[in-house]
């Protein structure tokens, strides 16, 4: 997902998969949503790692937990959101990707 939206950032045709689907090319102030992405998703994936026991929790142990629910919450959002968007691309593209993400932080939540 990073990689994505730092193609987004460049400029790449892509904007039709985000975003509501409403740009190929997004603007500025979409792409600096973009940028505030990536910056989540690292953290992100930090979180996953510590619930994993893969790195040391950020802060403690219980907070990593909880965020770990909250990510879990946050993408199963993420598939509703997408799958009603305006953008049939965003929707085939975007709801699965996000269905999976939700599942794999489950795991992480449950594990």
């Amino acid at each position: 997902m990073a990689v994505f939206q730092a193609a987004l950032i460049a400029g790449a045709p892509l904007g039709h998969l985000a975003w509501g689907g409403q740009h190929k090319v997004l603007p500025p102030n979409l792409r600096i949503g973009s940028a505030v992405s990536i910056v989540l998703y690292a953290l992100f994936a930090y979180i996953a790692l510590a619930r994993a026991g893969l790195a040391a929790p950020l802060i403690s142990g219980t907070f990593t937990d909880v965020a770990a629910w909250v990510l879990t919450a946050y993408f199963a959002v993420g598939v509703v959101m997408n799958g009603i968007s305006r953008s049939r691309p965003e929707r085939f593209t975007m709801t699965p990707v996000a269905l999976v993400l939700a599942a794999l932080y489950l795991v992480l939540s449950l594990s």
